[in-house]
């Protein structure tokens, strides 16, 4: 009886020392999350991500009303025990100068351990409307990687989500429509180059349009050819979860 007794007890300790080492396996490493608690979630960019939002801390109104209000809100209801927070900083108009002299305050200062980033279409519309006085190709890569160093240098193991602007031939883009695709792509590709050095998340939304094109009219999609509609922003939003879910495995449990 004795040898059955310390047996059961060996088997038990052992069994409890195997569960435990199965959760240090699945703990964080480097900014692969299994499911850790109390993120920072931080979106970052212009009116696409601003969604008229409050500029208060109204909880009814401080996600906008656009792809970043529909990854929070199910995140936010979906794990309410991980305690996790969100906050929206868009704001309309916004290029990369912009974020550079905002990023201490509306940035680093709340040290998101996931940032989601999309810009890109107002520098776009700045060398439309004043070449002279706007940043050229090489100085948006410059400012871009300048925004993502002075995270690194906050949190190293910061997951960064790195959205790809479009732009289509709807409405008002009809004019000076050659220069709108080529810049805008030509900061797709460099938003692509610096996902990869970064080991960003890419999000690849122009694609994910396209493919919505075939289902309806484009202007059902994007209303004026860069402002996303209601059910635009609901397709950012299932695409944001479907490609960071690679990354925040717990996020596996989305169906998109």
């Amino acid at each position: 009886m004795k040898n059955i007794s310390s047996r059961r007890v060996f088997l038990q300790t052992s069994a409890i020392s195997a569960f435990i080492m199965g959760l240090k396996s699945n703990a964080v490493s480097s900014n692969n999350f299994e499911m850790e608690t109390k993120l920072t979630f931080l979106f970052q960019g212009d009116s696409i991500t601003d969604g008229n939002r409050g500029r208060n801390t109204d909880p009814n109104h401080i996600m906008g009303h656009g792809y970043a209000y529909g990854v929070a809100s199910r995140i936010g209801a979906d794990f309410p025990e991980a305690g996790f927070t969100f906050y929206n900083r868009g704001i309309s108009g916004n290029r990369i100068p912009d974020l550079q002299k905002r990023w201490k305050e509306e940035t680093l200062d709340l040290k998101p351990d996931v940032l989601s980033l999309l810009i890109g279409i107002n520098d776009v519309n700045a060398l439309i409307r004043k070449p002279e006085e706007a940043p050229n190709l090489e100085q948006f890569e410059i400012g871009y990687r300048d925004l993502l160093d002075q995270c690194k240098q906050n949190n190293p193991n910061i997951l960064f989500v790195l959205g790809i602007p479009f732009v289509y031939a709807i409405k008002g883009r009809k004019d000076n429509w050659d220069i709108w695709q080529k810049e805008t792509n030509a900061r797709a590709e460099v938003i692509k180059k610096i996902a990869e050095e970064y080991d960003a998340v890419l999000i690849d939304y122009p694609s994910m349009f396209e493919k919505a094109f075939k289902n309806a009219p484009d202007e059902y999609w994007v209303w004026d050819g860069i402002h996303p509609t209601v059910f635009g922003h609901e397709l950012m939003a299932r695409e944001w979860i479907k490609a960071v879910s690679k990354r925040l495995k717990f996020l596996k449990k989305y169906q998109y």
